[in-house]
């Protein structure tokens, strides 16, 4: 029953958003979303309150992409080749489907909420598979011991909303997924023994 759940879920935030990145989000309506989806009003309420309340979906859509992405992953990949492998990824989706007004105004929810902060949630896909590729380096002895996989996983996570946060106050002026080549590996230096 969760996995129908989780689908249906899946399938009205797939639509809202490729809707808003279409449309743009005043443009997109509950119904659209909902005929897009095809699932019905009471399911959408059954999971948002409001349309306001897929803006921090934005990471349930992510966690789909690293969902894919754990399971077709090479595992004969290093940790690091694993950890840029996901960055850029995530960076292509993001430049071909989420518009740089979206993502801002994912991240001001994030900012204003009281409840629960999508972007940090310890329980996403996306920081489990980062703890995951975290232990692994630690293993192979790959990353600094001094760091714990605590202080890795935060480190990435924080690098990548960096990046997020700074092509969208660049208005999208740059392509993210190249100017990320350039600067993860660098950050990545600062994490290997």
């Amino acid at each position: 029953m969760k996995k129908v759940t989780n689908q249906t879920k899946g399938r009205i935030v797939s639509a809202a958003w490729k809707l808003f990145y279409q449309y743009g989000y005043s443009n997109t309506t509950i119904d659209d979303i909902v005929e897009l989806s095809r699932t019905s009003k009471g399911s959408f309420y059954h999971y948002f309150d409001s349309k306001d309340d897929l803006l921090g979906s934005l990471s349930y859509l992510f966690d789909e992409k690293y969902e894919e992405l754990a399971e077709t992953m090479d595992p004969g990949l290093s940790p690091i080749e694993k950890l840029i492998l996901m960055n850029r990824e995530l960076f292509l989706m993001i430049e071909n489907t989420v518009s740089v007004s979206m993502l801002s105004q994912l991240f001001g929810s994030q900012l204003t909420t009281k409840g629960e902060k999508h972007l940090l949630d310890p329980d996403r896909t996306y920081y489990k598979l980062l703890r995951q590729i975290a232990v692994e380096g630690q293993q192979q002895k790959l990353f600094r011991e001094d760091l714990s996989i605590n202080d890795i996983t935060k480190a990435y996570a924080l690098f990548e909303r960096a990046m997020m946060y700074d092509w969208c106050i660049s208005s999208g002026n740059y392509s993210l997924c190249q100017y990320s080549e350039k600067m993860l590996p660098l950050f990545l230096d600062g994490l290997t023994a």
